[in-house]
């Protein structure tokens, strides 16, 4: 028999308003499950990703695999002074200056020192003779916007050591840019197709427009140069993030009269990569090639509806990533809802592929270093004005990354996802 309520608790009659403390302990644990289910929700959908794109027992260069249950993509940053930088900016030759950022001025070199560090495992030290050897009479291609480029540009920098400046060479022909290790008849190349569909934005030199125009079913306009490739790493994100609807066109950019229709980011998206996913099933080997899909590259800036602020990581209000030195220690930071819509998009299409593509989770772990963007120190191809001079966080670009710095670490995981999957 159940012992009947008190007359005199709180809450036992039916018009008793729950106390104070009450709606305040509420709030605290919605506030912290929104925090953790972000968090939770990206990891996720990179987790599902990861397993279904390791179907194949065997990949193409692997020699091993990772140990079981490491999750190479979750980790913290450690300092690391003993073995970073891996290489020094003022050593590798083929780093543009817009990413030459101690050339430019930055007087400190913190962002240099830190490693990533996985749970419960460590990342295989990268190797530069191995990846040159396994690259022997191969090509190897970069493709995507100009944080792809940084990427190549790292790579390079990681391998030029160990080859004798006599047997290396990189030249650019319009969109493609060619790395050549000659003793191993060896490229590392990169191709400018910034939404890998054709647009109106494929000059490699002049391609900043507003009104930016997609031409739909249309990757082979790019895709021509991308065969006989043996190890495709894609990229693209950025340059969707209009801030409004995507436009894509139906017919040509010849027509006279063209036929253009709006689609939302994410449809835009959709299509894209569905285009790439089924041009890597008609031209790439699954028996003898590899495809990489590297994932957004956060920025620390409003960019279009991009809605990363200053203050989400204790700044100041209208701050960006200039005259920022340390990372972002809080775990549960996550700057943008938009990438996580991407990332479902992706999840989908991927998913679905016939052929296995790994997917390079770069952006939690690049979400925390606010202090390794170029910011003002790099090559400025206008003037600045005596406003901007005197307001550096104007024109600071806080969407692109030092080198040596962060996007080594990219590639120290495309190392580990090549030889270890």
């Amino acid at each position: 028999m159940k012992t009947p309520l008190s007359s005199t608790s709180s809450f036992s009659t039916r018009n008793a308003r729950p106390p104070p403390y009450l709606f305040i302990l509420i709030a605290f644990v919605v506030t912290v499950a929104v925090l953790y289910a972000q968090d939770f929700i990206f990891s996720q959908l990179a987790l599902n990703l990861d397993q279904s794109l390791s179907r194949t027992d065997k990949l193409p260069f692997a020699i091993e695999r990772t140990e079981e249950g490491c999750d190479v993509f979750s980790g913290r940053w450690v300092k690391d002074e003993l073995n970073r930088p891996m290489y020094e900016e003022s050593e590798c030759p083929y780093i543009q200056p817009q990413l030459t950022c101690q050339e430019h001025g930055r007087p400190d070199k913190e962002y240099q020192y830190w490693r990533w560090q996985p749970h419960g495992c460590s990342l295989p030290n990268f190797n530069a003779t191995l990846m040159l050897e396994t690259l022997r009479g191969k090509r190897m291609m970069f493709v995507g916007d100009s944080l792809n480029r940084g990427q190549f540009v790292s790579m390079v920098c990681l391998l030029h050591r160990v080859i004798p400046d006599h047997a290396k060479s990189m030249e650019t022909f319009d969109s493609l840019t060619v790395f050549t290790a000659k003793e191993y008849n060896a490229t590392i190349e990169f191709y400018w197709a910034p939404f890998l569909l054709e647009s109106n934005s494929d000059n490699a030199i002049v391609h900043r427009i507003s009104e930016r125009i997609v031409r739909r079913v249309s990757i082979n306009k790019h895709g021509q140069h991308w065969r006989g490739v043996d190890i495709l790493v894609f990229n693209t994100y950025l340059w969707w993030m209009t801030g409004q609807k995507m436009n894509i066109l139906k017919g040509s950019f010849d027509d006279d009269e063209k036929d253009i229709v709006q689609l939302t980011t994410e449809d835009a998206y959709r299509l894209a990569m569905k285009s790439m996913v089924k041009w890597v099933r008609q031209n790439m080997d699954p028996k003898g090639s590899r495809v990489f899909f590297t994932s957004m590259s956060p920025i620390h800036v409003n960019l279009f509806y991009v809605k990363y602020r200053s203050t989400e990581w204790g700044g100041r209000g209208g701050g960006n990533c200039y005259n920022e030195t340390t990372m972002i220690e809080d775990p549960r930071y996550w700057g943008s809802d938009c990438s996580k819509s991407v990332m479902k998009v992706i999840e989908e299409v991927f998913g679905q592929s016939k052929f296995p593509i790994t997917f390079l989770n770069i952006t939690q772990l690049s979400s925390y270093r606010k202090d390794a963007h170029t910011s003002i120190y790099k090559k400025q191809w206008n003037p600045l004005t005596e406003e901007q001079l005197a307001n550096p966080v104007s024109y600071a670009d806080c969407v692109h990354w030092c080198l040596p710095g962060l996007q080594d670490t990219w590639n120290e995981l495309l190392f580990t996802k090549l030889f270890y999957p």
